[in-house]
């Protein structure tokens, strides 16, 4: 990825505002933009602590409310065919407004909601603009940033982490009082994330091809990006059981719940930005995320089959197994082939968030045609199987994608990412 933009700051500027190559010391531009990636990140897990008491209040069962977590990935998945080739077009400040008009617009509505029904649909809305912004986010922050693209994605990642913390502890702190406020209340947060956008950040450069709506698909030819894609869906499946079911296990109350969520977000914030790339240095990315993902199979297998205690803990552990492969996933993904790191990202995602939509809805079902303990176990599968996939398919992903092609995917990096 590119080391810094030409829509970066100019050096000739205040030092503060140009950054100074700090990490902390940015413009104003890539603070907005990371102020409202937290907000948007918060959103994912929002509804963690809060899905028993919707359930309650809407007179839902769990497989009908777990459609919150359906309706909102199944429309990101598919959204990512769209995102680059909106943002090619408009450009990526119009995007991410784009993308946080439709958050303020659907998660307010979420609020109102009468029924479950309304509630999936204003979700569906709500995952779409989650898509446009999210995807675009990271793209304009390292466009924007001071100290290279190392930087920003560090910044993107923190505010990833911080995000999927601080979303369930809103949710619970809101949602005591009740279900609907978590709704209202990231709808207005995402409304000053939308005004500070509009007040400092400038327009991005558009790439000098557009994006084509099937250019990810195209992508997806590349065998070690196909094979990482597989394996994020597999991965996928089993976090997304992990986020959206095990509040119904646990049983608790939103305080409660939250503080458990909250601790997971930790430590996948924590595990994502320093200790994924440590490991990585030390054993290398394909080591480190079959070990990962071994680890969380088994981890998710004891949740199932232990005691409300290691239940708790468990769910907390997870998020450390779910921080590194998050990180190496994302840079196998953008690493692995010679298409436009925007393109291999969309295509990637596109495959992956299928399983995000997927394991909400067919966790409370199997538990309908099993038992509490069958949903966990096909989750420990799963990460068996993205391991198996690592494995068979190791020689394709450590194929490093070289050439001048590489170097046109760099300066294109401005357009579309998503994590």
């Amino acid at each position: 990825m590119s080391s810094r933009n030409t829509a970066g700051p100019d050096p000739a500027e205040d030092p503060f505002d140009a950054g100074a190559g700090s990490l902390l010391r940015q413009p104003k531009s890539v603070w907005a933009t990371a102020g409202a990636s937290v907000v948007a990140f918060m959103g994912i897990g929002l509804v963690d602590p809060i899905l028993p008491s919707i359930a309650k209040g809407l007179q839902a069962t769990p497989s009908q409310v777990s459609l919150l977590f359906t309706s909102y990935f199944l429309i990101t998945a598919i959204a990512m065919l769209v995102t680059g080739f909106v943002s090619s077009r408009i450009g990526g400040r119009r995007t991410l407004l784009l993308g946080l008009a439709f958050v303020v617009v659907f998660a307010a509505l979420a609020g109102t909601s009468g029924s479950v029904g309304q509630l999936v649909g204003y979700r569906a809305g709500w995952g779409l603009g989650n898509a446009l912004f999210v995807s675009t986010a990271l793209a304009v922050i390292v466009g924007a940033a001071a100290g290279g693209s190392a930087a920003a994605i560090l910044l993107y990642e923190s505010a990833l982490g911080l995000g999927m913390a601080c979303g369930p502890l809103l949710g619970a702190v809101l949602g005591n009082v009740s279900w609907r406020y978590p709704f209202i209340g990231t709808a207005t947060l995402m409304a000053v994330g939308f005004l500070c956008i509009t007040g400092f950040l400038k327009e991005q450069p558009r790439p000098a091809r557009k994006t084509s709506l099937l250019d990810p698909i195209r992508a997806l030819g590349h065998g070690g990006l196909a094979s990482a894609a597989v394996s994020a869906f597999f991965y996928n499946y089993t976090f997304f059981t992990v986020l959206a079911f095990t509040p119904f296990v646990l049983n608790m109350t939103p305080y409660t719940s939250g503080a458990v969520f909250f601790a997971w977000g930790v430590l996948l914030a924590v595990f994502s930005v320093i200790v994924a790339p440590r490991l990585q240095k030390r054993l290398g990315s394909l080591k480190v995320l079959g070990g990962s993902l071994v680890l969380l199979a088994i981890d998710v297998a004891v949740l199932g089959y232990g005691d409300h205690t290691t239940a708790v803990v468990c769910t907390i552990l997870s998020g450390a197994f779910i921080g590194v492969n998050n990180t190496v996933f994302t840079e196998l993904a953008l690493g692995v082939s010679n298409a436009p790191r925007p393109v291999a990202s969309a295509g990637y995602n596109f495959v992956r968030w299928f399983a995000a939509a997927a394991a909400p809805y067919l966790a409370p079902k199997i538990e309908e045609w099993s038992d509490l303990h069958v949903p966990f176990l096909v989750a420990a599968l799963t990460a068996v199987m993205g391991t198996v996939v690592v494995l068979v398919r190791r020689r394709a992903l450590t194929r490093t994608a070289e050439g001048p092609q590489r170097r046109h995917a760099s300066e294109d990096s401005v357009t579309v990412f998503a994590n």
